[in-house]
C-alpha cells in the first residue's frame, strides 16, 4: 500500500494536519505577531486601558521556603519568555555557524557585511539627534532587525522575489540577532553580582562539559540551562536572554548515528519487518513491535539534538511568545499630547535610524564589500532586491522593543522609543514590500 493510500483519522485530516501546515507558515507567524501590537494599541486607547496595563504589572513569585523571587508579569515575559526566543535564536545561529549560510567565510561576508552596516549606520543617526544625556542610551534601539517581520512580507511575495534574497536576508537578520545580542551583553546591564555571575559560569561549564563528552540528552540541558545557567545570570545582572544564548551554543549538534550508519541499519530492520511472521490480525506482533521501536530509536538518533530542539520550539516562540510580547510592550497610549511624542529626538532618532539607517547601513557596506572583491552578488540578485531588503532590514519591532525597555527607566522615554520603532516599522514594511514587488526576477 502506498503513503497515498493510507487512509486518515478525521482528527489528522481536519485538525492535525492543518495545524501543522498553518505552524510550518512563516507568513502566519508575521501576520499573528502584527496583529498583537495591533490590538496592544487598540487595548491601550480603550475603555478598558488602565485594566489592561494594571494586568501586566501583577506580580507572580515563584520560590520556596526562605527564597522567593517576585517580578511582575510584564517582568515575567521580558525576561522569561523572552530567553526562550533568544535560546531559539541561539540554536538558530549554531546551525547557521555550522552547516548554514554563516558556514562559508566567503559567503557570509556578504550578510555579515550587510548587518554590520545595518547596526552601525542607524546607531549613528540615533545619536546624531541624541548626542548626550540619559537620552543617548537608546543607540541601540535602531540597529536590531525583526526577522520574523521582515521574513513573514518576504514570503508574501512568493516566487516574485528570488530565493537567493531569502537566504541572504535570513543570514542577514541572524547576524543581526547575534550583534544585538552582543550589544546587550556589554551595553544594556545593570550592576553586576559576581557570585551569582561565577555560579552561572559554572553551570555554563558543566553544560559544555556534558556537550564534550556526548550527552544528548536534552532534558538535561534544560533542567541546568535553566535550573542553573538562567537563574543566576538572572539574579547577577546580567541580562537573562543572554544566558539563553550560552546555554543554546552548548547544545549538541552532533548525531549519535550517521547518514550511512541509519541507512544500513533502517534497510536492516525494513528487512526484518518484512521477514517477521504475522499473525493475521491488526496489532503488530511482539517481534515487529520491537522492530518499531527500534526503527524509532535509530531515526530519533540521526537527528541531532540542536535540530530536534530548534524543531519543536519554533512555533512555540513564534505563535505564542513573540505575539504575548508585542502585546505586552506595544502598547502606545494616543492623546492630545502624542504629537510631542512624534516630534521628540527619541522618536525621530529611532525612525530615521531605522527607516534610513537600515537601508543605507545594509546597501552600502555591501557595495562597498563588493567592489572591494570580499564578496559577491548571486546572479539572480538585482540592486533593486538590495534596496528592498535593506528597507526589511528596517523592521525593528521585537528587538527593538526590547532593547529600549532596557535602554530607558524614564516611561516617557520608552513610549517615545515605541511610538519611533512603530512608525518606522510599518513605513520601511510597505516600502520595502512595493520595491520588491515591482522588481520582478531577473532574466
Amino acid at each position: 500500500m502506498a503513503i497515498s493510500q493510507i487512509k486518515k483519522d478525521p482528527a489528522d485530516r481536519w485538525i492535525i494536519d492543518p495545524m501543522k501546515r498553518f505552524l510550518s507558515n512563516s507568513t502566519m507567524s508575521g501576520i499573528i505577531l502584527f496583529s498583537s501590537a495591533i490590538l496592544a494599541i487598540v487595548l491601550s486607547n480603550s475603555p478598558w486601558a488602565d485594566e489592561f496595563h494594571h494586568f501586566w504589572e501583577i506580580n507572580f513569585s515563584i520560590g520556596f521556603f526562605e527564597w522567593e523571587l517576585s517580578k511582575s508579569l510584564h517582568h515575567w515575559i521580558n525576561d522569561g519568555l523572552m530567553a526562550v526566543f533568544f535560546f531559539v535564536v541561539g540554536l538558530e545561529l549554531k546551525r547557521e555557524i555550522i552547516s548554514g549560510e554563516l558556514s562559508n567565510p566567503r559567503a557570509a561576508l556578504l550578510p555579515i557585511g550587510a548587518a554590520i552596516g545595518g547596526m552601525l549606520i542607524p546607531a549613528l543617526i540615533y545619536l546624531a539627534f541624541n548626542p548626550s544625556g540619559e537620552r543617548s542610551g537608546g543607540w541601540g534601539i535602531p540597529m536590531a532587525t525583526d526577522i520574523a517581520f521582515a521574513l513573514g512580507i518576504l514570503y508574501l511575495l512568493g516566487d516574485k522575489v528570488p530565493v537567493s534574497l531569502k537566504i541572504f536576508l535570513t543570514a542577514l537578520a541572524i547576524a543581526d540577532d547575534l550583534g544585538a545580542v552582543l550589544v546587550i551583553a556589554f551595553f544594556y546591564t545593570s550592576d553586576i553580582n559576581m557570585i551569582s555571575l561565577l555560579t552561572g559560569g559554572g553551570f555554563l561549564l558543566v553544560l559544555i562539559i556534558a556537550n564534550r563528552i556526548g550527552v544528548s540528552n536534552t532534558l538535561f540541558y534544560g533542567i541546568v540551562g535553566i535550573g542553573g545557567l538562567w537563574l543566576a545570570f538572572l539574579m547577577s545582572g546580567v541580562h537573562a536572554t543572554i544566558a539563553a544564548v550560552l546555554a543554546a551554543f552548548t547544545i549538541p549538534a552532533r548525531v549519535k548515528c550517521t547518514e550511512s550508519v541509519y541507512n544500513k541499519k533502517l534497510t536492516e530492520l525494513l528487512s526484518q519487518f518484512r521477514n517477521a511472521r504475522p499473525n493475521n490480525s491488526p496489532t503488530v506482533t511482539t517481534e515487529q513491535l520491537h522492530i518499531l521501536e527500534e526503527i524509532r530509536y535509530v531515526s530519533k538518533k540521526a537527528l541531532t539534538p540542536l535540530q530536534r530542539l530548534e524543531h519543536s520550539m519554533h512555533p512555540l516562540v513564534a505563535f505564542i511568545i513573540m505575539p504575548l510580547f508585542a502585546l505586552a510592550n506595544a502598547g502606545i497610549t494616543i492623546s492630545s499630547d502624542s504629537l510631542n511624542l512624534l516630534t521628540s529626538s527619541i522618536t525621530l532618532g529611532v525612525f530615521f535610524g531605522l527607516l534610513i539607517g537600515k537601508v543605507t547601513g545594509v546597501v552600502g557596506f555591501v557595495t562597498i564589500f563588493t567592489r572591494l572583491g570580499w564578496a559577491v552578488l548571486p546572479k539572480d540578485f538585482t540592486r533593486q532586491h538590495l534596496i528592498g531588503a535593506g528597507f526589511l532590514a528596517g523592521i525593528g519591532f521585537t528587538m527593538s522593543l526590547f532593547i529600549s525597555n532596557l535602554a530607558f527607566e524614564q516611561k516617557i522615554y520608552v513610549e517615545q522609543a515605541k511610538m519611533g520603532i512603530l512608525l518606522a516599522s510599518v513605513v520601511a514594511g510597505l516600502i520595502g514590500y512595493y520595491i520588491l514587488k515591482t522588481a520582478g526576477k531577473p532574466e
